[in-house]
């Protein structure tokens, strides 16, 4: 199913139909004749394929042919029919026994007892004082395509008394005994043309819930303007979805509701996998969508857990559609080796070993990893491994063949080089650190009692060694001189890291050197460990030096400041700043905001899968003893320093990109800017493009926000919307709620800015610094996620091997040979675009009739124009030598801010949401 920009809702009403694109729904015709049957045409886009599908209908006595969206107007001929056409889409795969089930639905649905239909006015009955409403039930079904099998269409026909006025929700009750899927439904008849009911979500059965659930039509309103005879049913499809912090929450259910991550641990298994709470005064954290698991038996704060393949709660419509189910599986395959079983996984390697030369990572990409059919044979058999494992077990060189990841594909060296290394923060999967340098002497924040003395080793001697001849205020005033700190954030977990086995870390200070050739390199590194009793000031600077002994400290040293590197994009950059913090949103957006709320709409693509994706990462990956902790650095207390991350670092108003440039000193404020801000270092690839994406985004939402709210106090006086900010601050973030610095919610300005942060972190951001994981991070010496050994010192027994053998104490450094492979797997995984990806500026074609607001339409195409202008923009600069961290001799073009892509692993493409 391929991402389209929208159609208009141009239902002309001619006697044939017109030509459309390739997979766009197209509009459904009807011919000017009074009282009669027509032929009802819909296409319906599924692959490389269309399908015509027919049916019959009823039309009135006048139909007018109108242009753009088209407005509902109430009433109808007397005595005429209107006809509801009802698309559900089924499995596109299906098992023998849901193809029996499906023909027994056909039947019920044939013979009218499987779905039933209501049709609630505008328009208030004086009798019951709600809206007025009529009756059907489903009967028939119109023959389904070849091409597209699952989608089908059934009918509903009604009689409307002529006073009726016009449809504006639907209240649908599933009869059957499972679920469907309800793409929309058309109703037929009006006199003001087609009334659209996007639905796109999973009606309950009756059996598992009584209530009908509440469809309402395309039309947005904001809540004072909501017609009287929806307004209760508006009222009352918000309160459905909210809960009430009570029970277990079920599958079927669309419940929406706040908890602590207090799921990461499993003490009931093993007191070493024990996990904090996160959340709360003492270890502050967003909110998660809550399941309503019992506790553990061993820590009643604890919520008991659910293992695979057994799947963790998260609202119905908010699971991964079928497409992408099934690339998740296969995408998994690689990782699924590697974290089946401990036990499988030592199996199968001969034993955990570190590569001991480059050619043992080469085959990782050339011949890929062999398994003897006696290193698994019995243990495979043993496992609930389904027959596709199993037949990959058998051929293992084809599981773990890796490709050849873009960072090393046009130069196999670059990873060796100093200007390598520092393109990488400004080009790279972690641009978001750097920082200007803008004081000198550097100086930490954390308490001296418990750390030591503030002041960095770095002193202005040993960097004006390195600055050609410059004066260090000269360097600092002309803005040349950068800096990556993971002091202050790691050095309080050091100690703990380091107790971990096969683990060794120091908290890394880089400075950078921007020359005036226009090239940034590191000059100097500074690693600390934590003070002792025999060593209060324990801290040391490395510089590049001239021979082969300071060479070989020099690459150690900035192994560790990759791997500090690593742990801080994927713990705090990556999962906390965009995946957890983008939960909250997302729920109070569902619990607050009407679905026909505009800014619902707004913001309903830039929420897909993201709770699934949480939720299975709280499940397989940020678990105690899940990949990451088995992976990156900090280990059992990964999530533990994304807790103090959050405390100490995050904040709402700093997640704007203008902002967080001028924030690191990586921009200044220039009003004659298209963003308000220009760039210190003019070559700087993420901030350069993402301020294009930005500008973008903040054009449509502002154009969008002043359509709907053209009042002064519209924003104030919007219920909705201020319940939903105050919902996101006082129960999303609540650990945060007293903070100065939330945004207030007042104005068009405030609301357009809170929203374009929003969507600029689920899209742009997250792409930037997700999409190129496996681009950068699948060869291992570029970017190791953890170093198993500290720099030997010479008076280190160890020091005399590392003379003897630099590259064998290197290697034997960085990950193990299982542990670098089971983090490829994973970053590969990460890195891949679903074939259902919906990216921004694009619609899902089932999604055409989001919204009916042709002036908004128009808005839209414009955004999705301006997104194609700006990649071509991009492809012109990744084509310009004078840009040197994005084209040159071997280096990979920046394309992280592309905004298409096709499936896999592209290192491009920016989806709508959070989606893997």
């Amino acid at each position: 199913m391929l991402p389209l920009k929208p159609l208009h809702s141009n239902f002309s009403l001619r006697p044939s139909p017109p030509q459309v694109a390739l997979n766009r729904l197209r509009s459904i015709q009807f011919p000017p004749s009074a009282r009669r049957s027509v032929q009802v045409q819909a296409t319906v886009g599924g692959g490389d394929q269309s399908q015509t599908m027919t049916t019959t209908s009823l039309d009135s006595k006048e139909m007018r042919e109108k242009k753009g969206p088209m407005e509902p107007s109430s009433g109808v001929d007397e005595g005429l029919k209107v006809r509801a056409v009802v698309t559900i889409k089924k499995k596109m795969k299906e098992k023998i026994g849901e193809k029996l089930g499906d023909q027994w639905e056909y039947l019920v649905n044939g013979v009218g007892q499987g779905i039933k239909i209501q049709l609630i006015s505008h328009d208030i009955d004086p009798v019951t004082n709600s809206g007025k409403s009529v009756q059907s039930y489903v009967k028939g079904w119109i023959p389904k395509p070849s091409n597209v099998s699952y989608i089908v269409e059934y009918t509903a026909d009604f009689s409307v008394p002529s006073e009726f006025g016009c449809p504006g929700a639907v209240l649908i009750t599933n009869l059957h005994g499972k679920e469907f899927y309800l793409v929309e439904i058309i109703v037929h008849g009006f006199r003001g043309g087609p009334v659209f009911f996007p639905a796109n979500t999973w009606i309950h059965s009756r059996n598992d819930n009584p209530e009908s659930r509440i469809i309402f039509n395309n039309q947005a309103y904001l809540p004072s303007q909501t017609p009287a005879g929806i307004k209760d049913l508006r009222r009352e499809d918000l309160l459905s979805v909210r809960g009430n912090q009570q029970g277990l929450r079920k599958q079927h259910e669309r419940i929406y509701d706040y908890d602590t991550y207090n799921d990461l641990g499993n003490p009931d298994k093993d007191e070493e996998l024990a996990r904090p709470v996160l959340g709360g005064h003492e270890r502050p954290y967003p909110r998660r969508c809550r399941t309503g698991r019992p506790p553990t038996l061993s820590d009643p704060l604890s919520e008991s857990r659910i293992e695979k393949p057994h799947p963790v709660y998260v609202p119905r419509d908010e699971t991964f559609e079928e497409i992408k189910q099934n690339t998740f599986s296969a995408g998994r395959l690689k990782a699924l080796f590697h974290n089946l079983l401990p036990s499988l996984a030592a199996t199968l390697s001969s034993s955990d070993i570190p590569f001991k030369c480059f050619s043992d990572i080469d085959k990782l990409y050339i011949e890929g990893v062999l398994l003897r059919d006696e290193e698994s044979k019995g243990v495979v058999e043993n496992l609930l491994v389904g027959k596709m494992m199993k037949r990959v077990l058998s051929a293992g060189e084809r599981l773990l063949k890796y490709e050849i990841p873009s960072v090393i594909k046009g130069d196999k060296f670059s990873w060796l080089r100093d200007n390598e290394f520092a393109r990488q923060t400004l080009a790279g999967v972690n641009p978001v650190n750097i920082e200007l340098l803008k004081e000198f002497p550097i100086r930490s924040n954390l308490d001296p009692a418990l750390y030591g003395p503030p002041e960095s080793a770095i002193t202005k001697e040993l960097l004006e060694q390195e600055l050609s001849g410059m004066s260090l205020e000269q360097a600092i005033e002309e803005k040349r001189l950068f800096i990556l700190d993971y002091h202050d954030m790691l050095l309080p977990f050091i100690k703990k890291m380091n107790a971990l086995p096969g683990r060794k870390a120091y908290a890394s200070r880089t400075i950078l050197f921007y020359t005036k050739a226009g090239i940034l390199r590191p000059i100097a590194i500074e690693l600390s460990l934590p003070k002792t009793h025999s060593s209060p000031e324990n801290k040391r600077v490395y510089t590049e030096g001239h021979d082969a002994t300071t060479h070989w400290i020099w690459k150690l040293a900035k192994a560790h400041v990759c791997s500090n590197d690593a742990g801080v994009h994927q713990l705090v950059n990556h999962w906390l700043r965009t995946h957890a913090c983008m939960e909250p949103y997302i729920i109070a957006t569902h619990r607050q905001l009407s679905s026909m709320h505009p800014i619902y709409k707004l913001l309903h693509p830039h929420m897909r899968y993201t709770l699934e994706i949480n939720a299975l990462a709280r499940q397989n990956l940020i678990n105690g003893g899940g990949i990451i902790e088995a992976s990156f650095s900090p280990g059992k207390y990964a999530m533990e320093l994304s807790s103090a991350a959050y405390k100490n670092l995050w904040r709402f108003d700093m997640e704007s990109l203008p902002a967080d440039l001028i924030r690191r000193g990586m921009a200044v404020e220039d009003p004659s800017m298209p963003c308000g801000v220009k760039l210190v270092i003019e070559d700087y690839p993420y901030a350069a493009d993402g301020l294009l994406i930005w500008s973008a985004i903040k054009e449509w939402v502002e154009s969008y926000v002043g359509h709907f709210y053209s009042e002064s106090n519209s924003v104030t006086s919007d219920v909705e919307l201020q319940a939903w900010w105050s919902e996101i601050k006082l129960k999303g973030h609540c650990d945060k709620k007293d903070e100065p610095w939330w945004p207030k919610l007042d104005t068009q300005q405030d609301l357009s800015g809170i929203l374009t942060t929003m969507i600029w972190v689920a899209s742009g951001q997250h792409a930037a610094i997700n999409f190129g994981q496996y681009p950068f991070g699948g060869y291992v010496p570029n970017r190791p996620t953890l170093v198993r050994k500290l720099i030997p010192q010479e008076n280190d027994p160890e020091f005399d091997k590392f003379i003897q053998n630099p590259q064998l104490v290197f290697l034997s450094s960085l990950p193990t040979q299982l542990q670098a492979t089971k983090v490829m797997a994973v970053q590969d995984t990460l890195s891949t675009h679903s074939p259902d990806e919906e990216y921004l500026g694009q619609l899902n074609p089932l999604h055409n009739h989001w919204i009916n607001d042709h002036q908004i339409l128009q808005l839209f195409n414009k955004f999705s124009a301006k997104l194609e202008e700006i990649e071509e923009i991009i492809n012109a600069r990744n084509k310009d030598t004078r840009l040197k961290n994005r084209s040159g001799a071997g280096v990979p073009p920046y394309e992280l801010l592309l905004r298409s892509s096709g499936p896999g692993v592209t290192g491009r493409g920016i989806p709508n949401s959070i989606s893997i």
